[in-house]
């Protein structure tokens, strides 16, 4: 593991349009940024940006509302037709309170209202859209793993991030939903600790604790940071992706 880690928002990162070149964009920032990248570097994207480019914008307007949908609503305080696509979006309804629908997503990872969000999009007040998570972030990763590895020279580990909350704290943190380049856990089981006891359970999930970095960099609000470079994580190179980050409904105490 590092001793130590530096994390460089890419600043002056421009707006994001659908179909707009990502991987372009990218190179191009780091540049601007006066950053070249190197084996090993990580960069991690705001879920948005990636959102964005591949279109997963919604308008609402478009969506007709089921019977679900609307019992859904009442029962969260939501617009019916957001009530439909966290429904679309999602495997099962986890919790339900005023304001919030816990789901586990379609990809898999528990969520709060599926990851669909109005903030930081552009919409106009008569026609109000969402944006939607990405189709498969994991897929997205290694796209631009590759795209960045072609015109960069060197292919750098790729994290997409998200917001979410947990059950057992108050306030968000940045996870990793999407991944590329690297294993996304530490798995430390087998090894000895300082005191020579064989470790049973330890397995670090590194991207998790570089995405909540970022995050932190990255900011909530109006700070337009969304992508941070990262340099001396020293990964563990791996064909493996973020879905090693979810835990099987079995094993999960909350569920």
């Amino acid at each position: 593991m590092s001793g130590s880690l530096q994390l460089t928002a890419l600043v002056d990162f421009p707006r994001v349009q659908p179909g707009d070149d990502l991987a372009k964009m990218l190179t191009d920032s780091l540049a601007h940024n006066g950053l070249e990248l190197q084996a090993g570097d990580v960069l991690v994207l705001a879920q948005k940006i990636v959102s964005k480019a591949e279109d997963c914008y919604v308008r609402l307007a478009d969506v007709e509302p089921s019977a679900q949908a609307h019992e859904l609503a009442a029962k969260a305080d939501k617009d019916p037709r957001q009530a439909e696509l966290i429904l679309r979006e999602s495997n099962e309804i986890v919790r339900v309170r005023p304001g919030v629908v816990i789901v586990e997503h379609r990809n898999g990872y528990v969520h709060a209202n599926a990851g669909i969000d109005k903030s930081n999009i552009e919409t106009a007040p008569d026609d109000p859209r969402v944006l939607l998570l990405p189709h498969d972030a994991d897929a997205s990763a290694a796209r631009l793993r590759a795209e960045l590895g072609q015109t960069c020279g060197a292919a750098p580990h790729i994290i997409i991030n998200d917001s979410a909350g947990r059950a057992w704290r108050n306030g968000t943190v940045g996870i990793a939903i999407g991944t590329a380049g690297f294993d996304p856990l530490f798995n430390q089981v087998g090894e000895l600790d300082m005191f020579g006891n064989v470790l049973e359970v330890t397995e670090a999930a590194v991207a998790d604790e570089l995405a909540a970095a970022a995050s932190f960099i990255m900011g909530q609000a109006a700070e337009a940071c969304p992508v941070v470079h990262v340099r001396g994580a020293r990964l563990r190179a791996a064909e493996t992706n973020s879905r090693v980050l979810l835990r099987d409904k079995a094993m999960d105490m909350f569920r």
